[in-house]
């Protein structure tokens, strides 16, 4: 959307794009024998019928949370950054490194996990960076060179985790040694959700709101999205924003892979990333690049991952069920703005 249109445009179209997802997963339940009502009052259940159940729904939130406020700013810099999934690899890389290097040392736990969670944001930002490196001074474009850069990241999370992290005596595909408890996030009673994950997840939001609505930095960085070659005739140093756009983005993708270790597997495993990264690009497209609607389209997906849960065990349905109404979703966006981008052009003079 660009800038300047009045927020309810977006929330009406993602609206009526919602509204013609459900009806054709509603067909789709229909079709296998399942009350579509049912189904869906199930997967409300399964998210937020209880404390446990909603605190797993934020579990998911926060990293999801912090991969779309990260996707927000190289979409204002005109970047696709699909190497996102790795950068969020390469976060849980460098806080596990980090980890095993200081769990033996005679320091504080709390100095720890920072140390650690720092790492994973350099990690993160150095993944990013490399992408664009490749881009600005390689010539490849973002998105191959960050679908490769997620392949390698795959990969070295995958042997480290076979060969030198391995758990002693077995090769295992349940990860690496899990870390003491001590160096766990501190959980919310005997909920799963850590409190300083979800305060580093809205922090997160609030900053990159922030810096693009209201900052030198966010402007130029928008310039530079709008028009590359404009921007750099007026002054812009364009390669030295694009290159600071994914190491911002990198960085929060590095702290949601740091997350996932600290705060929910405590260890390296090898779908450490659990697809937040590709997830974090629909979010982001679905908020209609706006900071403020990305914590509720985030949250909806969250809750829809979550709630799908409760198919396989009520309907014997496959969870991916809500793989399709994500899909769904996404190209009844599409289809939305498509048709509304063609109405305006047969409706000018």
């Amino acid at each position: 959307m660009k800038e300047g249109r009045p927020g309810w445009e977006a929330a009406v179209r993602i609206g009526l794009a919602a509204g013609l997802a459900v009806v054709f997963v509603s067909g789709l339940l229909a079709l296998l024998g399942v009350s579509p009502a049912r189904a869906f009052m199930e997967m409300a259940s399964g998210s937020v019928g209880s404390a446990g159940k909603l605190a797993d729904v934020l579990v998911a939130w926060v990293p999801l949370l912090l991969v779309a406020s990260g996707l927000l700013v190289t979409f204002a810099a005109g970047l696709w950054n699909i190497g996102i999934e790795g950068q969020v690899m390469m976060g849980a890389v460098f806080t596990t490194w980090m980890l095993r290097l200081l769990q033996d040392a005679a320091l504080p736990p709390a100095l720890v996990l920072a140390l650690a969670i720092g790492a994973g944001m350099l990690g993160g930002a150095l993944w990013a960076v490399f992408a664009g490196l490749l881009k600005t001074h390689g010539g490849v474009n973002e998105i191959f060179g960050g679908l490769g850069l997620n392949f390698v990241a795959s990969g070295l999370a995958l042997w480290l985790i076979f060969g030198p992290w391995k758990r002693p005596g077995v090769g295992s595909m349940s990860g690496t040694e899990p870390f003491p408890e001590a160096l766990w996030l501190p959980q919310i009673g005997a909920l799963r959700l850590s409190g300083w994950a979800l305060a580093l997840g809205v922090l997160g939001i609030v900053l990159v709101g922030a810096l693009l609505r209201g900052t030198y930095f966010g402007l130029k960085v928008k310039a530079v999205g709008r028009n590359a070659r404009a921007a750099f005739l007026l002054g812009i140093p364009t390669t030295r924003y694009m290159l600071s756009g994914f190491a911002l983005c990198g960085a929060l993708a590095g702290a949601a892979g740091a997350l996932q270790v600290t705060a929910v597997y405590h260890r390296l495993i090898p779908a450490i990333s659990s697809g937040y990264g590709f997830l974090g690009l629909l979010v982001a497209m679905l908020s209609g690049y706006r900071a403020l609607a990305v914590p509720f389209v985030a949250f909806f997906f969250a809750a829809l991952n979550i709630g799908s849960i409760q198919l396989p065990i009520v309907f014997r349905l496959d969870s991916s069920l809500s793989g399709v109404l994500q899909g769904m979703l996404v190209l009844c966006v599409l289809v939305v703005h498509g048709a509304r981008r063609r109405f305006r052009r047969e409706a000018a003079p």
